[in-house]
């Protein structure tokens, strides 16, 4: 068969829609372009620019796998080019394992999943692979699990994560065989089971390259194992053995924000000993609509709103929720300063929280060699955490295919951007199940002792140090700009991060302390303010990661201040703390770099 085009080469041709309509195995999307190929040559403009974008190249795989709007074309979501990842990703690994090869395969509920997870699976089995499908709609945890449990070669999971409704995802993890096929031997243990980095994406995208046509690749009608739940209730029972449990009641509002999570998470909640449960019900059944938030991401604004609402009603300790695909997890405490009486935490809090709380057990029990791993858009109080118990923390490029292989002695990884791992050695990945189990389990000790979770963060900052941090990104319609901005910034970046001198500016393109070249500016102030700008790797966004320090000594200085001003007032305040002393000076801080940066950039 001649080879089906995916791009156009000279703007619109007409006849390359019609060679890839020939060849869309889904009548569905194949009527969509008829309709929008039909309008443009009747001359609709915008029919015209509408073709001319899904035929600009094919959706590039790389390390995040595949993600995009599920529409027709070669630029989008859609069966078709799931297809061709299929077959290169099967190609790919009858090369470097060799026939027989396992891949296992997940999805979640949004549009089209089963589908593009089917598809899967027919165009594995065809090319002489074993294809072992997950249920349908379990959290992506679980996929990383069952590839390291059955000691698969690849796994595949459809998920846009926590992408806007339009949106569709294919992730792709690698086993140890193939790790070791291109690689050294130490690679493949620390990545085995991880995310796809390079060149493992370069190798396979250069296969799904070669794939001439959907109609050239094979599928099976059937010949694949399918799983039981009985993969839940093994995962369930490695969440039982990290050994974390409640210490006391606590009432927990929890929601999945419409996704594939919720089942699982009660499960694991409950068979820890937390029975005090109260589901967000107009969220827990998975809906690919995601019709109560506009993101259906918790770090978006109003994302936990029904949460809330429901917490102030039965009166909750803790808010826990998770992204659609339960590989994220957030957390907010009762807070009576805050108008909706909770605060959400953020994802450094929660990183600081749950390393904090390993280190102190890793340290009681006598282990060594432990190692503590972030992003290095995250923040640096991780690292001060666990070097204060004797441990070691490293930085990582962002991401979990970077985290999870940070090294082999890993025990705890976490990113800003509410990821983290708590169990590396059974989910190389992010899981936002195991996680909330565990911060579960830590607001229930701290309620024990007579503490809480704000004056744990206390205790760690007066300790350390008090590392402020926030986000900002700019989300752009027009994404060349943000190239044009870090030009920018490469070119003239800014004296001054909230009146402290930049001492610092590294180009993380040429690498940085040891690790590999990737988009982003670090800037480093006199006062230790640090800013990180990258372009987003899944997103239209242009995104900031600002932080702020105050050492122990400001921290104690503050609260003497403050005793001293209450003291002359003759007014009696409880315990000084890091937070109320210091975070209205801090916050300032983080208010004055965050406009200097919008005036900089002017987006």
């Amino acid at each position: 068969m001649t080879r089906v085009a995916d791009r156009f080469t000279n703007g619109f041709d007409a006849e390359v829609v019609r060679a890839w309509i020939a060849d869309d195995p889904d009548p569905q999307t194949a009527i969509s372009l008829e309709h929008i190929l039909a309008e443009a040559e009747s001359g609709d403009e915008a029919a015209v620019a509408d073709l001319e974008d899904r035929f600009s190249g094919p959706l590039v795989f790389g390390t995040a796998g595949l993600r995009g709007e599920i529409a027709a074309g070669p630029n989008r979501m859609n069966r078709a080019v799931v297809i061709r990842a299929a077959a290169g990703l099967a190609a790919f690994l009858a090369d470097t394992v060799g026939e027989g090869f396992q891949v296992v395969i997940g999805c979640d509920a949004r549009y089209k999943s089963a589908e593009f997870a089917a598809d899967t699976a027919a165009v594995i089995t065809a090319a002489g692979g074993v294809a072992i499908q997950l249920p349908e709609q379990l959290p992506t945890p679980l996929l990383a699990y069952a590839l390291l449990k059955r000691g698969a070669d690849a796994g595949v999971m459809v998920t846009a994560s926590h992408n806007p409704p339009a949106d569709n995802g294919y992730k792709v993890y690698l086993g140890q065989r193939p790790l070791q096929a291109i690689g050294s031997e130490a690679d493949a243990e620390a990545g085995a089971g991880a995310q796809i980095v390079s060149p493992a994406d370069a190798l396979i995208a250069e296969k799904i390259s070669a794939v001439e046509s959907v109609t050239s690749v094979s599928r099976a009608e059937s010949g694949w194992e399918h799983l039981d739940e009985s993969i839940v209730e093994d995962y369930l029972s490695r969440i039982d053995d990290l050994g974390v449990r409640a210490e006391s009641e606590l009432s927990i509002v929890l929601t999945s924000l419409h996704g594939v999570g919720a089942g699982v998470a009660e499960a694991a909640l409950t068979r820890t000993g937390f029975t005090n449960l109260h589901p967000v019900a107009s969220q827990q059944a998975p809906d690919p609509d995601f019709p109560t938030v506009s993101f259906p991401n918790p770090e978006e604004a109003g994302a936990l709103d029904e949460s809330f609402a429901l917490a102030r009603e039965v009166g909750a300790e803790l808010i826990i929720a998770n992204d659609p695909d339960a590989d994220r997890f957030s957390a907010a405490i009762p807070d009576e300063s805050a108008a909706i009486g909770y605060r959400q935490l953020s994802g450094d809090e929660v990183g600081l929280l749950l390393g904090e709380d390993l280190a102190g057990r890793l340290a009681e029990s006598g282990s060594d060699g432990a190692v503590f791993a972030n992003s290095i858009v995250s923040s640096r109080a991780l690292a001060a955490a666990v070097q204060s118990h004797g441990f070691a923390a490293v930085n990582t490029l962002t991401g979990f295919k970077w985290i999870s292989r940070a090294s082999l002695g890993l025990v705890f990884g976490y990113e800003e951007a509410l990821g983290y791992c708590v169990d590396p050695m059974i989910v190389r990945d992010k899981d936002g199940i195991s996680a909330a189990v565990t911060f579960a389990a830590l607001a229930s000790r701290l309620k024990a002792a007579g503490s809480s979770i704000e004056t744990e963060l206390d205790r760690i900052r007066n300790r350390d140090g008090y590392f402020a941090t926030a986000p900002l990104s700019f989300r752009l319609d027009d994404v060349s700009l943000i190239g044009t901005a870090m030009a920018k910034l490469r070119e003239n970046p800014p004296a001054a991060l909230a009146g402290s001198p930049v001492a610092e500016v590294h180009d993380l393109s040429a690498g940085y302390e040891g690790l590999p070249p990737t988009d982003g500016i670090l800037l480093l102030s006199e006062s230790n303010s640090r800013v990180i700008v990258r372009p987003s790797g899944t997103e239209p966004k242009l995104k900031c990661y600002l932080e702020v320090v105050a050492e122990p000594s400001e921290i104690q200085a503050a609260a003497e201040a403050d005793a001293r001003a209450a003291a002359s007032a003759g007014v009696r305040l409880p315990t000084a703390s890091a937070s109320a002393s210091l975070k209205p000076a801090l916050t300032e801080r983080l208010n004055s770099i965050s406009t200097e940066l919008k005036n900089f950039f002017s987006l």
